[in-house]
């Protein structure tokens, strides 16, 4: 039989058994502790999935890795070659959603200064505080997240604008969605930026000064794409000033240093790169595994392949 690691025996408990497959466990930690020349599938843990790719090279005959994970950029550099890639897209759309219109809520209510003044047993007057309803709000990155973004926005009352690596027509969310070259035109237009974009080399840095500078008085940027697609310098000189405001799931660098400006910079909220880490990851990762092992066995195309080897 055809042999499948997978990051624990509690996976493969979950995965259940697949026919023409036998399944070991392997946290990519070191080699294997059996089968090592045999394994053809690896699915690495979730978290750490680029520091351990390395492993790979003690299991020669692997041919596809089933990522655990949407973002890949980690991992690709460092694939063997001819070993194909597949992401988790599909996996993380609820979670990360949910993470998004949580960060601006919870910027634009004042959610981080309630936490302060709590601590500090202090009732406070803010005064009239910015809604999320009736905000213009652009989701730069539609693909099935920042699709999961979209569906989770409109019901809070909001104008959603769709932007993707190009034009193309919308869908039963968004009439268009437009291409990243009319950002320009759009960007002075709207009050909240969502990013979820893969990182790309098109994608890195691509939220730059020119970008931030185009955003209005006032605006919020939203990161739970890749730190590296927005320059940190250039977003600090806008929040520091406080003319825009940033709530962001991921940084660059990261971790983020204890003494880096970002922690403290005015209107800045931070999250520690939680996007996918909830109670919806496993289920549906057990689900995307299954169907994949199942599709590996019966000799069928795969789903989410990012690098075909």
């Amino acid at each position: 039989m055809t042999v499948v690691s997978l990051p624990g025996q509690d996976w493969i408990d979950d995965v259940g058994p697949v026919d023409g497959l036998e399944l070991v466990p392997w946290t990519m930690d070191g080699p294997p502790e059996d089968r090592a020349d045999e394994i053809r599938f690896v699915v690495p843990p979730y978290m750490g999935a680029g520091k351990r790719i390395g492993a790979l090279a003690h299991a020669p005959a692997v041919e596809f890795v089933q990522l655990l994970s949407a973002g890949y950029d980690d991992v690709l550099a460092q694939l063997p070659d001819g070993v194909a890639l597949a992401n988790a897209a599909g996996v993380h759309d609820a979670s990360t959603a949910e993470l998004a219109v949580g960060l601006a809520l919870a910027s634009l209510r004042g959610i981080p200064g309630f936490v302060l003044a709590q601590r500090e047993g202090r009732w406070t007057s803010p005064g009239l505080l910015p809604a999320l309803a009736d905000k213009r709000v652009l989701v730069l990155g539609y693909g099935s997240i920042g699709r999961a973004v979209v569906q989770r926005l409109l019901p809070f009352e909001v104008e959603v604008t769709a932007v993707a690596s190009r034009q193309r027509e919308g869908d039963d969310l968004v009439e268009t969605v437009h291409g990243v070259d009319e950002l320009p035109e759009l960007l002075p237009r709207h009050d909240v930026v969502v990013v979820i974009v893969p990182l790309s080399d098109a994608t890195r840095g691509l939220v730059g000064a020119e970008f931030l500078a185009a955003m209005p008085d006032g605006a919020l940027l939203v990161n739970v794409a890749r730190g590296p697609v927005v320059d940190t310098d250039a977003l600090l000189a806008e929040t520091s000033s406080g003319r825009l405001l940033a709530a962001l799931d991921v940084t660059d660098p990261e971790p983020l240093p204890p003494d880096h400006p970002l922690w403290t910079s005015p209107g800045v909220l931070i999250s520690p790169h939680v996007g996918g880490a909830t109670s919806a990851f496993r289920p549906r990762a057990v689900r995307l595994v299954r169907d994949q092992l199942e599709a590996y066995a019966a000799g069928q195309p795969l789903r989410n392949v990012v690098h075909p080897g």
